[in-house]
């Protein structure tokens, strides 16, 4: 089960390549619906911060530190603190592609792996190497429909148009 998750993070590089290249268009990549959302630039970083040093990096402590909680993280205080807006959007998506890259080849290359292997998360309970694995991939999920739906909200105010024709959102 575990290499079919794998598999997926793998494969959802083509997917999240596909979603953000060739946005020429620098007012789409920071446009916001309303000033408390994040933009397509800002949602890139933080996939980009969230797998170098969130997912893998949990994934790796729990798996060498079992019982062990690992230092925190604040993604929500990043955006302001490491300068979303201020980063160039063509980079930013080169190195979270390299990142996953990174990601895809270290999971492959880890051998007898126990995937229980676990810690108490101050919230969230036991957090077992296995379970973060699994949310990585549906983190990559929940960002995906979210560059969607902003790409979706952009065309709409961009023309004007109403979307009945095409359907319910």
């Amino acid at each position: 089960m575990n290499d079919i998750i794998i598999f997926q993070l793998q494969k959802n590089i083509s997917v999240f390549k596909k979603l953000l290249q060739d946005i020429s268009d620098i007012e789409i990549c920071t446009w916001k619906p309303d000033k408390d959302r994040w933009c397509i630039l800002e949602v890139l970083c933080h996939l980009y911060d969230e797998e170098k040093e969130d997912f893998k990096f949990r994934t790796k402590w729990v798996l060498e530190n079992p019982g062990k909680v690992p230092p925190s993280t604040d993604p929500e205080a990043w955006v302001t603190e490491r300068k979303y807006m201020e980063q160039n959007y063509v980079e930013m998506l080169k190195k979270f592609i390299a990142e996953r890259i990174d990601s895809i080849m270290w999971l492959k290359s880890i051998e007898n792996v126990n995937w229980h292997n676990a810690y108490e998360h101050p919230t969230l309970g036991k957090l077992s190497a296995r379970s973060i694995l699994v949310n990585w991939l549906a983190h990559d999920y929940i960002h995906m429909r979210q560059i969607i739906k902003l790409k979706y909200d952009y065309i709409k105010e961009l023309t004007g148009e109403e979307f009945q024709y095409a359907g319910s959102w």
